[in-house]
């Protein structure tokens, strides 16, 4: 079995809780707004959560498997030049591999729970 690729998607816990029972995820306010579900790579989640979610509690990190997404998913130039991954399509539950919490250090920052390398 090859390596499966993950992006990430910091979303509220309670966001995700209305995921789960509605089978689908539709996204954020931001998302729904641009027309696209925000997602980050391993090495963008830190300052994703410093840029949009500081001092923010009771988040998940969501790994999402990028082979299930299909052409749906496409790595477009955001913030300071990088691709980011841009799902055109609400995001199937069968896609999600782990969620995990995003506990607040006591600097405010959030302690990123990805696997190591």
């Amino acid at each position: 079995m090859g390596t499966v690729q993950l992006i990430y998607k910091i979303t509220p816990i309670a966001d995700w809780d209305k995921a789960l029972a509605n089978g689908i995820y539709e996204g954020a306010p931001i998302d729904l707004q641009d027309g696209f579900i925000h997602f980050s790579s391993a090495e963008q989640v830190a300052d994703t959560a410093a840029k949009h979610f500081a001092n923010q509690a009771d988040l998940l990190l969501v790994a999402v498997n990028i082979g299930i997404l299909g052409n749906d998913l496409k790595w477009e130039v955001s913030r300071g030049g990088d691709l980011f991954p841009h799902l055109y399509s609400s995001l199937p539950i069968n896609s999600v591999v782990w969620t995990r919490p995003m506990p607040l250090s006591d600097h405010g920052l959030h302690l990123i729970p990805l696997d190591p390398a």
